[in-house]
């Protein structure tokens, strides 16, 4: 996932107001009385929201399963005179040297856990490494979103120096959402380079979520509507959960 594609994730992503994101996840870490202190965010990819934190005081760890991805933002946080640790893990088998205040888990990346045994993986992972007292937080789109907003949907666009399109299929019996991409990149001679990618994410349900959360023994499970610290609203697009490792 992501080989090709990181070279043109940031092009494609120039729509998304990380430093807002951002804002709301450094709320939900004040909320549950984290100011500082060590996170690791996993499925990080080119550094969109691991930047921002660690401008805003959280001592950041980096981790995706792209190497391209990585190696794009080590060099955006080299650029911003940031010296972050970047990890190339599989969130599934998160394994860190020390215990983290919190590990987050952003920009849809546990959708992309396909089925209940991926995501108790990770939240028995991510347990292991967060210190007692410490917290879980990520975030999905839902599942309204994935069938009604990008599900069955194709979606085109033609810029100056890339040009994509994007069709989805979704599954409702199995929630998932096929996501075929193609790109053609524009190359310094004029000419067009074709890059293909296929994703697949999956509409997990906030009682799913939640059971699989308390049976991994997190407690104070919270679930909170797209960027505000409200309670999710019909037809929400995005969901955020915090959750806690008891002390």
């Amino acid at each position: 996932m992501y080989t090709s594609f990181a070279e043109v994730y940031d092009q494609l992503m120039d729509n998304v107001n990380y430093e807002r994101w951002a804002d709301f996840y450094a709320e939900m870490l004040h909320a549950g009385g984290i100011q500082g202190g060590k996170i690791c965010e996993c499925a990080c990819g080119t550094g969109g929201l691991t930047l921002p934190l660690a401008r805003r005081g959280f001592q950041m760890t980096g981790v995706d399963l792209s190497q391209e991805m990585l190696w794009i933002a080590a060099q955006k946080a080299r650029k911003q005179g940031l010296g972050l640790p970047f990890i190339q893990q599989d969130m599934r088998r998160l394994h860190l040297h020390r215990q983290m205040d919190a590990v987050l888990a952003t920009c849809d990346g546990v959708n992309y856990l396909l089925t209940d045994e991926d995501v108790r993986a990770f939240f028995q992972a991510a347990y292991a490494a967060i210190r007692p007292g410490g917290m879980l937080i990520f975030d999905v789109s839902t599942p309204w979103k994935l069938e009604n907003v990008l599900g069955n949907e194709m979606i085109c666009e033609d810029r100056e120096d890339v040009t994509y399109m994007w069709q989805n299929r979704y599954h409702e019996k199995t929630g998932i959402c096929d996501m075929t991409l193609c790109f053609f990149l524009r190359e310094m001679d004029g000419r067009y380079r074709r890059i293909d990618e296929v994703q697949k994410q999956r509409a997990h349900t906030r009682e799913g979520l939640t059971g699989l959360l308390t049976s991994c023994g997190f407690t104070q499970v919270q679930i909170y509507g797209n960027s505000r610290m409200e309670g999710p609203r019909d037809k929400e697009q995005r969901w955020h959960f915090t959750a806690r490792r008891p002390d």
